[in-house]
């Protein structure tokens, strides 16, 4: 059990009780493409990370792709979230895996056929290794797939809203035209 994890948990729990305007919060990212390839750049707080498609996709590999990001995210979720529970709850946890895969039918993003563009299933394996006593990591690991903020998102319908704004190539001011909301 890291005391530190512990201390940042307690801490922010004890934050969020004494100052409930304080437990919302709002996570952004930003995507650049600028060239002719699937290559994007992502910016994350401080972070750059690069998106691309496989070269069996029409990519140049140059990192991992959206979908790829999406199951990496619902397994480091998962670890961050078991790590800070067990902190909490004291258990000793040596080291935690999350192995996730998700099944995609790529004629729904080629528009080939009537059949969803994304995920029609996501499934994945913890392992975990510890000494702690089985229903204690049985309790912990309940906890987390109830609390899982990834998972939970992708479990329950979520509001997603957008627009599409268009620039004219080489205006460099004046408003974009928002042709989609």
């Amino acid at each position: 059990m890291s005391a530190e994890i512990k201390k940042a948990i307690t801490q922010l729990i004890e934050t969020v009780e004494n100052k409930p305007q304080v437990a919302t919060s709002v996570f952004r990212a930003s995507s650049y493409s600028e060239k002719d390839s699937f290559a994007v750049r992502s910016q994350i707080r401080g972070f750059t990370t690069i998106i691309d498609e496989p070269l069996e996709l029409g990519g140049t590999d140059s990192g991992p792709n959206p979908v790829e990001l999406l199951l990496a995210a619902l397994g480091g979720c998962q670890e961050i979230v078991y790590r800070a529970y067990a902190s909490v709850m004291g258990l000793q946890i040596e080291q935690i895996e999350v192995h996730a895969k998700g099944y995609l039918d790529l004629r729904g993003m080629l528009a080939m056929a009537d059949v969803p563009a994304g995920f029609s299933q996501i499934s994945f394996t913890t392992k975990i290794i510890s000494n702690e006593p089985e229903e204690k990591l049985q309790q912990l690991a309940e906890i987390v797939e109830k609390h899982c903020p990834v998972m939970d998102s992708l479990m329950r319908a979520v509001t997603v809203t957008g627009k599409v704004e268009v620039l004219k190539s080489g205006v460099t001011s004046g408003q974009p035209k928002v042709v989609r909301s």
